[in-house]
């Protein structure tokens, strides 16, 4: 049986002004996308969520030292591509490549098992992610030994910080089916296009 979706939005966004210090904190998102996510304007109904929202992103994506900007992004690309979510691939794969990350590592994320872009710790960590971001949770004793052997605690942290960050993310922009702004739907049909991404229930 296919599954259908809408492509309406559940909510409406309301406009990026709409509520001052949301929108203050919201400047956060010109850095790492270029533009104000839908998903953010959505929040921001409840402006609350929508602050408490963007003052965690900002924590867990700090650039702390060995866990990059980058990194961070494929992490929580592949938490993504694990959770089905295409809005957030899109998104993490345009700020992915906003901070820096390779264009190996850009075009062939799929295959960071086997691909010489990828270290033995960058493997890890995503191995990491996969496992933590499956339903059930598919982390074990093998993963985290793995994880454990190339990562100290602090940065474990930061890497589940980003895990549990997106599964946040996933599961409202999925429900809420948020349109996917231009500028993203554009670096997820460069970058993923080819693997057969495609804005789907998201659509603009």
């Amino acid at each position: 049986m296919t599954k259908k979706y809408t492509t309406n939005m559940l909510i409406t966004p309301l406009p990026a002004d709409h509520n001052e210090e949301v929108a203050e904190l919201a400047r956060f998102f010109n850095e790492t996308l270029g533009f104000c996510p839908n998903s953010v304007l959505t929040m921001q109904r409840r402006p609350a969520i929508a602050k408490a929202f963007i003052q965690l992103n900002m924590a867990v994506m700090a650039n702390e030292g060995r866990v990059t900007s980058a990194l961070k992004r494929l992490i929580g690309y592949m938490a993504s591509l694990t959770a089905g979510c295409r809005y957030c691939q899109a998104h993490t794969i345009r700020a992915a490549e906003r901070y820096g990350a390779e264009q190996e590592q850009l075009e062939n994320i799929w295959s960071y098992k086997t691909h010489p872009a990828f270290n033995e710790a960058e493997r890890a960590a995503l191995d990491f992610t996969v496992a933590a971001s499956s339903i059930p949770n598919g982390v074990d004793d093998d993963i985290a030994k793995n994880l454990r052997s190339h990562w100290n605690e602090g940065e474990i942290v930061e890497i589940l910080g980003v895990i549990a960050l997106f599964g946040y993310l996933n599961r409202w922009n999925d429900s809420m089916a948020t349109q996917l702004e231009a500028p993203a739907a554009e670096s997820g049909a460069q970058w993923l296009g080819a693997m057969g991404w495609n804005s789907g229930k998201h659509v603009g």
